[in-house]
């Protein structure tokens, strides 16, 4: 009854039979009455009960900005569509039709729906989903209101009555415009216009505070916490990828934390538990390791990890991540298995377009098929992409900061076996070597794999035929593993060199003052030079097997399809376009492995390679503290702080090899401290003395434990807290000065002040810019030498030890600043500690406890000051003492201003801050020096012949389908010839057995006479293509790889000749791991990744353009749905590209501070170790690389974000391509041939989108190399160049010397260095000058050799002002002997005569004369080695060598600046001799702040804030009471 009733119901209100009230059909349509009810008023009801939901939604009175568009669209587009239902019900009651009841309710539905909708919009403009898009529920059912719409426009269009009656027109227009209305809506929900304004909301009108901003991308962790979809399309990432675009992105702190799981500590601690159970043996290897926790903030007190025991690197990596790693192995196969259904479904596509009567569900099936699997194969890449990286990036931090404790905990002994510069290439490109075997490995068995798969397949379509490609494939094999070979051996040639030239680099850079005095740019430039000529010499044989490799694999595959179709032509069967083009797609996928396997082979012998150099670092010996020290119970140890009893100390390995160190002697005369007998008490004041290189360093270096102990008892106190060391060659960080007194300590200012006062540094701290926040350049390059020393004696002090081990701080400093410093430092505020002072003065030996007096590495007497003093020869009445054996030059004298940078810190705090980061798109001058760089003509020449090899390679491909298509016209009568033969239909081959169907009946059945002729020219003109295309490869290829090489070269000398070129401020504020990285890793880019990734680029842009033609050309129709996704993947890439541009910039920018860290690491190593500072170093560690690997981690990320969207349009396409050709196949005909070309061509276009912008901006990124190269080869502030033609050959002739009102300030703002200095030195005189810290002594010299240019006035050199002569000239004609005596790796004779201007018995000479004579000879005489930086001499012997190298000078102009600091008195005298014998004719200006050596000049400059105070003879200064200089005489302590 109640079904009756409903019957009735329905079908008087639709006016529709009772005995079928509701139809889903009526004329061919949908019936208006399930339209109408069900699509139309249930839906708006919907609509209408959800959006009231909203209707009490809380309102804000807090937004003060105006509606966003898209709120405002959809607002006026409901209202309107109310409008309109209303106009609709009205002309329906006017019609009063049949149904009119039906469409009443449903205008009365929809009418009541958009009223209630449009006042939901209206609530949630006033709340706070007016920032965000609103509910998505909202736009759910909206969608539902479409078919309803579509069909109702459907039926309308359908009835002829709707065109010709004026109502029903009126409604037919109505309705057109609420469809438009409707895509309006939904446009605005899509693209809702939200500006930057309204992403805020404000607390109130006054202050526009943010209330609810967005969450800072800094203070989020990446991927942690996210959903599946989010994590699949990488949603997550797009905050920072908006923040990028906004160009939002310029610090590391801007980018997401890392992961928890990827974070360093993390990692090292999961790393070093893996290290120990390889240790331990294989007992509990079955345990599984487990990841540790994060930890909260970083514990710097947390004990050193250590690395000991021999064990196998690689053993280690694999036990922490070789489990997850091969899980990713099994995801590698599905992913290989997806790209294999490509070239099948084609086979089956092509089929059915050739069978005129194939069923269109066989299509369908084909398209679908395609669909999904090239779906799942992209979705699968993807996944398994970004999980090797994440492999990646656990393995760096792995292996860096094992390196880094590694280096930490090794002895100095075994870490001798390498130089700093190999140390820090090591850490660089080693590890990265060996990191790149984690993309490598998988490749190893996959590619094998795939090409037996795909020969496999290829049987099955074309037979024995594929023999005849595959042999050609198989016979390059051998060629192949040659070419690797020689890649290897050439490789790692390239890479000694390379070592080398870094090596040399570093050295250039850390002596640059000494090769600007000495004007030696030539020489060095050379010497580099013939460095990177050997590397560049390696490099070009690379880069040609590369190019011998690439043109091979490029033009296989025209090869193999050429024999292929010859041989299966000749054996008598007739081609087809799904045996042709699968065959084709097959071969494209054969070549694949065969092109990638050398590439990877050789990826993974340089890993391997890498991998034995870094083990050989692992298995350096480590510190053994407690083997080294020895226990001694407590009663005897009372009151002892230090004892050694019969110990002998070598810097010496264990093994019989050496290690050269300081103050060691080295060579083959290596230094031992034999047979030691000392007892130190607590509290006591111990001084050592002794003559140069005796050992003194060495005695404190084997209380620390930086040497072997061979034998014999060393005790020490309390060993565990550490010493305060100041040791002789200052280590100063790359930070503030009051960071590098607190040295990682808190701050305590009553502490603090008291050590600032003791250091005499108050004074100093006046002078600097900023006082103690002042940066100070890397090492310390902006103090004096004076202000180093005491800066490092200040951080000894600030540590607070009971032991205090003090190298000669009171060299670098004048009388009463050394008064000073003995007095309230050592003597008061060290009062009650442990101290041993190695000093070579004298008057302040009388108030030590003891005294220790050493020569030739042994103690020969302790005892109280009265009973040594008399050993020593009496000091001369000037109070010069023996000075330090091993004293490095470095430390200058406090007076003696390093070329007063002290003065010379800018304000500037970027200046030595963080490097500068350049912002924004790479300018296209980076892309025309790189095309300059290359030779316009050559770059040219390289993009024709690519564009040939491309032309030629898609007609090539043409005529095979052109081929196909005249077969098939011609192919009825051929097949009527041959009927006496059954042929197998071709699709059944695709599947069949590995053998043939039948056997073959000879060929002359098969082919009549014509059909041979015919087959003759087709074969002809298709390998003459194929000929032609192969001829363009080879081209392409040697042309760039001789173009990269220019332009590598090219690169390197511009930047070489600059950077020699610039001024010393330059060298001064920036650091020098800074340069070295333009000239490692950026030149390491632009060698060899920027080639790399740009042919890849080249081939990729000429690929996708010959594809582009092709499918256009085969399939026109395909350009309709190909023009939106051009605009798609345009806007994908460029939201993409801002961020990863900048996120490689910030890797590029992080990852230089880890090897300046490291770096300064190594140099302090002996500081930190001593300080007990390890554990808070491998925390600073642990912060750089943390930072890196967060900005590596982004980009890695952003680059998949990319990945997977393209993979997505180029399913689209691959798809489109399909469902085209099927819609084609049932309305006309389609050309097999064109379409099996176009869908062959179609599968590659996802690799190749996808390739084409992660190559374009992987070279974009290569490219930021060649940005940073070309700022300092552009960029860099230079030293004038030009020359003085008209100068006398041999100018200066007299050395007749005039200073002319001289003003000179450093740089604009600071005050000035010399004020207004005017002074005239007559040939042949000898001036002294003398003056305080900051007086200007050094920054007159700096102005005679023009290191830094005059703001006023004139220096006159023999009547001739020196600003009119070239720099190169004047520097020739003067000479000095610098106080920092630098020394570079090499021989003697190198050192002293670089260029080669002197037989060897004048050097043997000038040696002898330096009493140096007895030491060279004994290390292997001129030809033997000083060791890097001269470290097989000690520092007083180092001084020596550079006043021998001033002896063979010619120059009128002698300035010596405090050149004796660090030899003992007795050869200073007879130096002092030497000197005034052989420039008695010559005009000599001396730097001292001893009186006595200055004392028989003629004149004496004293020197005050930047001013000539006084000159005069030394007599007539001596006897003015009132002068300085009478009082500096008074207070020298005679």
């Amino acid at each position: 009854m109640r079904d009756s009733w409903l019957s009735e119901l329905v079908s008087g209100l639709c006016h529709t039979p009772e005995d079928d009230p509701f139809p889903l059909w009526q004329d061919g349509n949908l019936s208006p009455c399930f339209n109408q009810l069900v699509l139309g008023a249930l839906p708006h009801a919907g609509m209408a009960v959800f959006s009231a939901c909203y209707l009490s939604m809380a309102r804000s009175n807090l937004l003060q900005t105006s509606a966003p568009c898209g709120w405002t669209l959809r607002l006026v587009s409901a209202l309107l569509a109310a409008l309109l239902f209303t106009a609709d019900a009205i002309l329906v009651g006017i019609l009063q039709q049949a149904d009119m009841y039906l469409d009443v309710l449903a205008d009365g539905s929809a009418l009541l729906a958009w009223l209630v909708h449009c006042s939901a919009i209206a609530v949630l403009l006033r709340s706070s989903f007016r920032r965000t898009r609103g509910p998505p529920l909202l736009l759910a059912i909206t969608l539902l209101l479409v078919p309803n719409i579509v069909i109702t426009l459907m039926i309308y269009y359908d009835s002829q009555e709707y065109f010709t009656e004026p109502i029903k027109l009126t409604r037919l227009v109505l309705t057109s415009v609420r469809a438009f209305l409707l895509l309006v809506y939904l446009l605005a929900f899509a693209f809702p216009c939200i500006g930057e304004a309204d992403y805020t909301l404000n607390i109130n009108t006054v202050d526009g505070s943010p209330l609810l901003p967005e969450p800072d991308t800094g203070e989020i962790v990446a991927e942690d916490g996210s959903d599946c979809l989010s994590r699949l399309f990488y949603l997550w990432l797009n905050p920072l990828l908006r923040r990028g675009r906004q160009g939002d992105l310029g610090r590391p702190q801007h980018v997401y934390h890392l992961p928890w799981k990827l974070r360093t500590r993390v990692v090292w601690r999961y790393f070093h538990q893996c290290w120990e159970r390889c240790r331990k043996g294989a007992k509990r290897s079955d345990q599984q390791d487990q990841w540790p926790q994060p930890m909260k903030g970083s514990d710097s007190k947390e004990e050193l990890l250590k690395l000991e025991g021999d064990v196998g690197l690689l053993r280690v990596l694999h036990k922490a991540f070789g489990l997850r790693f091969y899980l990713l192995g099994v995801l590698k196969v599905t992913v290989i298995l997806s790209t294999f259904a490509g070239p099948l479904l084609l086979s089956s596509l092509v089929n059915f377009i050739e069978e005129k009567e194939a069923p269109f569900s066989q299509g369908v099936a084909c398209v679908l098929g395609l669909f999904a699997t090239t779906l799942a194969g992209s979705v699968l890449r993807n996944i398994y992409t970004f999980q090797i990286s994440k492999v990646f990036l656990l393995a760096s931090a792995s292996l860096v900061s094992a390196f880094y404790d590694k280096t930490l905990q090794v002895s100095s002994c075994s870490l001798t076996e390498f130089t700093l510069g190999e140390v820090v290439n090591q850490m660089s490109t080693d590890i990265i070597r060996v990191l790149n075997f984690f993309n490598s490995f998988h490749e190893l068995w996959s590619l094998p794999f795939c090409f037996f798969v795909t020969l496999y397949l290829l049987n099955l379509q074309v037979g024995a035929a594929f023999l005849g490609g595959l042999g050609v494939a198989l016979m390059l094999v051998p060629f192949n593993k040659f070419l690797a070979s020689r890649i290897l051996s050439n490789n790692t040639q390239m890479l000694k060199y390379k070592d080398d030239r870094v090596k040399l680099m570093t050295e250039i850079l850390f002596g640059i003052r000494v090769i600007k005095f000495y004007n030696w740019e030539p020489h060095f430039t050379q010497k580099v030079a013939r460095c990177r000529e050997q590397e560049l010499a390696h490099l070009k044989n690379l880069k040609y097997l590369d190019a011998m490799c690439v043109y091979i694999w490029a033009a296989l595959p025209v090869i193999i399809c050429v024999l292929t179709f010859v041989i299966y032509v000749l054996l008598g069967h007739q081609l087809t376009a799904a045996k042709v083009f699968t065959t084709v797609a097959l071969v494209g996928m054969l070549i694949t492995p065969l092109n990638a396997f050398p590439w990877v082979m050789n990826s993974i012998l340089e890993a391997k390679v890498s991998l034995e150099r870094l083990q050989r670092y692992f298995k350096l010996t480590n510190q053994d503290l407690e083997a080294y020290y020895t226990q001694v119970s407590s009663e005897d140890t009372n009151q002892t702080s230090i004892l050694l009893s019969q110990a002998t100390f070598s810097w010496r390995l264990p093994d019989g090899g050496e290690a050269g160190e300081t103050g060691s002697g080295a060579g083959t005369g290596s230094l031992l401290l034999q047979n030691l007998n000392l007892h130190v008490t607590k509290g006591s004041l111990v001084v050592v003395v002794g003559k140069v290189g005796c050992g003194k360093s060495s005695l404190l270096a084997a209380i620390t434990g930086e040497l072997n102990r061979i034998s014999g008892v060393l005790y020490v106190a309390n060993r565990e807290a550490g010493f305060g060391l100041a040791a002789q060659e200052p280590w100063i960080q790359h930070a503030s000065v009051r960071d590098n007194i607190l040295f990682g300590k808190d701050y305590s200012a009553a502490l603090y002040q008291a050590v600032i006062e003791a250091c005499a540094l108050s004074d100093d701290l006046d002078v600097l810019p900023n006082g103690d926040k002042t940066e100070v350049g890397e090492n310390g390059v902006t103090l004096s030498g004076g202000q180093k020393a005491r800066l490092a004696l200040a951080r000894a002090v600030y540590m607070d030890k009971e032991i205090y081990l003090l190298d000669d701080p009171l060299a670098a400093v004048d009388t009463d600043v050394a008064e000073h410093l003995m007095k309230k430092c050592i003597l008061e505020l060290l009062k009650g500690k442990t101290r041993i002072l190695c000093t070579h003065r004298i008057e302040f030996v009388d108030r030590a406890d003891m005294v220790v007096l050493m020569d030739n590495g042994t103690i020969i007497k302790t005892g109280t000051p009265a009973e040594i003093l008399p050993l020593i020869q009496s000091e001369p009445k000037m109070g010069k003492t023996d000075p330090k054996a091993d004293q490095k030059d470095e430390q200058q004298s406090e007076d003696e201003l390093a070329p007063l940078p002290d003065l010379c810190v800018d304000d500037d705090p970027d200046l030595l801050g963080a490097e500068q980061k350049r912002v924004g798109g790479l300018a296209w001058g980076v892309y025309r020096t790189y095309w300059f760089a290359v030779g316009g003509i050559l770059a040219a020449a390289i993009l024709m012949s690519l564009l040939l090899m491309q032309a030629s390679k898609n007609v090539f491909d043409w005529w095979l389908s052109h081929w196909i298509s005249s077969l098939k016209t011609n192919g009825s009568s051929s097949a009527n010839d041959s009927s006496s033969v059954g042929l197998v239909p071709p699709h059944v081959l695709l599947f069949s057995p590995g053998r043939l169907i039948s056997p073959l009946p000879s060929v002359e059945v098969f082919v009549s006479t014509n059909a041979t002729s015919d087959v003759t020219f087709y074969l002809t003109i298709y390998s003459s293509i194929g000929a032609f295309n192969t001829v363009f490869t080879a081209l392409r290829a040697f042309l760039f790889a001789y173009g990269v090489i220019c332009a590598a070269s090219a690169i390197h000398n511009r930047l070489l000749d600059r950077v020699l070129q610039a001024t010393v401020t330059f060298f001064d504020v920036t650091p020098l791991g800074r340069i070295l990285n333009r000239f490692s890793s950026d030149l390491y880019s632009v060698d060899d990744s920027l080639p790399f990734i740009l042919n890849i680029l080249l081939a990729t842009v000429f690929n996708l353009l010959g594809m582009l033609v092709v499918i256009s050309y085969g399939l026109p129709w395909v350009l309709v749905p190909l023009l939106p996704l051009a605009l798609l993947y345009y806007r994908i890439q460029n939201f993409y590209r801002h961020t990863s541009r900048e996120l490689k910039r910030l890797c590029s920018l992080t990852l230089s501070p880890i090897y300046s860290h490291f770096s300064e690491t190594t140099t302090g190593l002996g500081t930190i170790r001593a300080s007990c500072s390890a554990a808070r170093f491998r925390e600073e560690n642990f912060e750089r690389l943390d930072q890196y690997q967060r900005c590596l981690f982004a980009s890695n990320a952003a680059m998949q974000w990319l990945d997977i969207r393209l993979q997505l349009i180029g399913v689209a396409v691959v798809t489109g391509l399909g469902a085209i050709a099927v819609i084609q196949h049932q309305y006309s005909v389609v050309d097999p041939g064109l379409l099996g070309l176009a869908l062959s061509y179609a599968l590659s276009i996802t690799q190749l989108l996808s390739g084409l912008i992660s190559s374009f901006t992987e070279t974009e990124m290569q490219l930021v190399s060649v940005e940073r190269t070309e700022e300092y080869a552009t960029e860099l502030p230079t030293e004038p160049q030009q020359l003085n033609a008209q100068l006398p050959a041999a100018w200066p002739q007299h050395g007749c010397l005039e200073f002319c009102d001289v003003v000179l300030a450093y740089r604009e703002g600071l005050p000035n260095a010399l004020d207004g200095v005017s002074l005239a030195v007559r040939p042949g005189e000898k001036i002294g000058i003398v003056g305080r810290t900051g007086s200007g002594k050094s920054t007159m010299f700096l102005a005679l050799f023009r290191m830094v240019e005059l703001n006023r006035g004139k220096i006159l050199l023999d009547q001739l002002d020196i600003s009119s002569v070239g720099v190169a000239q004047l520097r020739s004609g003067l000479a000095i002997i610098p106080q920092d005596p630098f020394l570079f790796s090499g021989t003697v004779r190198e050192n002293l005569d670089p260029c080669e201007r002197h037989e060897d018995q004048q050097l043997l000479d000038v040696l002898d004369q330096c009493h140096l004579s007895a030491a060279v000879s004994r290390m292997g005489g001129l030809d033997a080695e000083v060791g890097e930086r001269g470290k097989f001499f000690s520092a007083g012997q180092r001084q020596l060598l550079c006043l021998a190298r001033a002896l063979l000078t010619q120059a009128k102009v002698l300035c010596i600046d405090e050149a004796t600091a660090s030899v003992d008195q007795k050869t200073d005298k007879l130096l002092q001799q030497t000197i005034r014998e052989k420039f008695q004719d010559k005009t000599v200006l001396t730097i001292a702040h001893r009186i006595n050596t200055i004392m028989d000049c003629d004149r004496v400059v004293v020197m005050h804030a930047g001013k000539v105070v006084e000159f005069d003879t030394p007599a007539a200064l001596c006897q003015n009471d009132t002068s300085i200089f009478h009082r500096l005489v008074g207070g020298r302590g005679d």
